[in-house]
Parts: C-alpha cells; sequence; structure tokens
C-alpha cells in the first residue's frame, strides 16, 4: 500500500497565483494545460535499494525525507500553493517526491522563505533543499550539491518594446527587479560593477518581497523589467499576454551552463544519496515525465552531478 506523504507548510502569506498578477488561479490552469488542483496526480517512481542504502541509518529509520521549500511567496511554475491555497505543488515539487520514493521515504515538504530556508539547512531542520537553487562556488562553502536541471535566467520587460539585452551593457541606467540573495542578483551586481569601470551608468536594483508586486510594479512602469528564474518567466509570459522576454542566459555567468541542484548542509553525508536517487529517475523515466508536466523539458540533465564548477565568486 502507497503510504500519504506528509505536508508541512510553515509561515505562508495568502498567496495570488505567483507570476501571473491578478489573474484567477483557474485561467492560469486552461491556458497552459497546468493541473493547479490539490490533486496533482504527480508522476511516482519505485524505491531504488542502491540509492536507499547510501542514506544515514537515523533517516531511514525515521522513514520521511524532510524537504525545505524556499518559495513562501510563490513562483510559478517552479514552487506555489494549490488552489486550495494549502497544498504546496510545482516542479520543485514533484522533483522532491520523486527523489522520496526513489529513497523509499515519504516527503515531508516544508513551505518558507528563501532566507529561512538555507538557516533550516544550515541548523538540520531540513534534510535538504528543492527549491530551484542554483549551484556557486560561494555556496559550495557551506552546502553540498546534487544537479538535476540546467539553470537558465531571463529578463522580462511589457511587450512591444525594441529594447533587448544580449549583456551587460544593456541594463546600463535601467531599473530592474531581482531576488534578494539569488544568482539572478549577483549577476546584476557584478554587471553594474563592469558598467562603471566602463563609464557607464549602473542599473538601479529593485526588490519586492512577492512576484505580484513585482509585476504589478512592471505593468505601471515604475521597473524595467524584472530578471528572474526562466520557467517562471515563460509562464508568466505565456498567461500575461502582456509582457515578453528580452533576454535569456545561463545563471552561472557567460562562461558556464548554470545548474540547480538538490541541496544539502556540507559534509552531511547525504549528497550521495541525492545523486543516486537523482540519478535513478533519470534512468526510469518518471524524471522525464516531470519535466515535461511542468514544459522545462530543454532544461533536462542526464545526469546528476556532485558539487560541480558553479556561478564564480567573481563574473
Amino acid at each position: 500500500m502507497k503510504k500519504t506523504p506528509l505536508i508541512a507548510v510553515a509561515g505562508l502569506p495568502l498567496l495570488a497565483l505567483a507570476g501571473c498578477g491578478a489573474e484567477p488561479q483557474a485561467t492560469a490552469a486552461t491556458d497552459t494545460g497546468v493541473n493547479t488542483s490539490a490533486d496533482q496526480k504527480r508522476v511516482t517512481t519505485t524505491k531504488n535499494d542502491a540509492a536507499a542504502a547510501l542514506l544515514p541509518a537515523k533517516i531511514r529509520d525515521r522513514g520521511t525525507l524532510i524537504v525545505g521549500g524556499g518559495f513562501g511567496s510563490g513562483s510559478v511554475p517552479l514552487g506555489f500553493l494549490a488552489d486550495d491555497n494549502k497544498t504546496p505543488i510545482g516542479l520543485e515539487v514533484d522533483i522532491a517526491y520523486l527523489v522520496a520514493e526513489a529513497l523509499g521515504l515519504r516527503p515531508d515538504i516544508q513551505v518558507t522563505s528563501w532566507e529561512n530556508l538555507f538557516i533550516g539547512i544550515d541548523s538540520a531542520k531540513y534534510d535538504v533543499g528543492f527549491s530551484n537553487i542554483t549551484v556557486t562556488e560561494k555556496r559550495q562553502q557551506k552546502y553540498d550539491f546534487a544537479t538535476y536541471r540546467k539553470d537558465d535566467i531571463a529578463f522580462e520587460a511589457k511587450k512591444g518594446g525594441s529594447w533587448k539585452i544580449a549583456g551587460g551593457k544593456d541594463v546600463a541606467g535601467k531599473t530592474i527587479a531581482v531576488g534578494s540573495g539569488t544568482n539572478q542578483e549577483k549577476i546584476l551586481v557584478d554587471w553594474n560593477e563592469a558598467n562603471i569601470k566602463a563609464g557607464l551608468p549602473a542599473a538601479t536594483i529593485k526588490y519586492f518581497q512577492n512576484q505580484s508586486d513585482t509585476y504589478l510594479a512592471l505593468s505601471s512602469g515604475r521597473i524595467d523589467a524584472y530578471l528572474g528564474p526562466n520557467p517562471s518567466i515563460a509562464y508568466h509570459v505565456k498567461t500575461s499576454g502582456q509582457t515578453e522576454t528580452i533576454g535569456k542566459f545561463s545563471g552561472a555567468g557567460p562562461t558556464l551552463q548554470g545548474l540547480i541542484a538538490a541541496t544539502t548542509k556540507k559534509d552531511n553525508g547525504l549528497v550521495k544519496a541525492y545523486q543516486a536517487a537523482l540519478n535513478a529517475v533519470i534512468a526510469d523515466g518518471s524524471y522525464a515525465k516531470v519535466l515535461a508536466r511542468w514544459n522545462v523539458s530543454n532544461e533536462a540533465v542526464t545526469t546528476s552531478e556532485i558539487n560541480p564548477p558553479g556561478l564564480p565568486l567573481t563574473s
């Protein structure tokens, strides 16, 4: 008999469909074919004994994988709340489910803020973070990574303009919204530093608590563009009909393909189990079905890597 997964939602604000402004969730689901109900009918997999054997005994005995999801304000299609406003769903949640099942565990999904996600990993409150976390050299000082998806980022602006972004010089003097503490922020800060050295004006960086505020600022002209994860931006461009992607880049900078990874406290003995579970679900096809379900098949990887090169300390 299949065990029922545990779901825990910690400290969540009321959530509109993030990335879709004031549009109702049902409309977005109809437009994209994405199921936003609490009844997800998720892709499933089976236990992989070799991967499960790599787990520490205390986690095997506990029977649950405690997963931190740092998407408390919602990020469609990565991680957000279902129509019942309490069930976590999305691409990152589905990948966490697959990994837990491959390890023979029940997923305990705990949704929190982006900042508190890393605090929870540091304190071992969470066994792992699945939250569109990019591998960076700075993060590798504190965390171990098992990769599972390419990381692309994009700029989104109001539709119909002539402005395109091919590199750092194209943001000079513009006002850009970005998430605090993200690799997108670091890339934008690095571009600002290069522009100042070249005698160009820096971009003004703006931060908002949630995506609905970001898109309100974009529609009202208070910002020129939003820099964020490509899956979220592609989803919003498709559902809103009012914006467009004006530039797309690797999340690890111009010389390296960025990678998204399961993230755990460094040297805690868990990363090899996560890598083995990810490679098992890649091999059995369930991973590809999850990516196709959320329209991000173009970000698939063929194998999970442990601690590959990431966004450099200076880029």
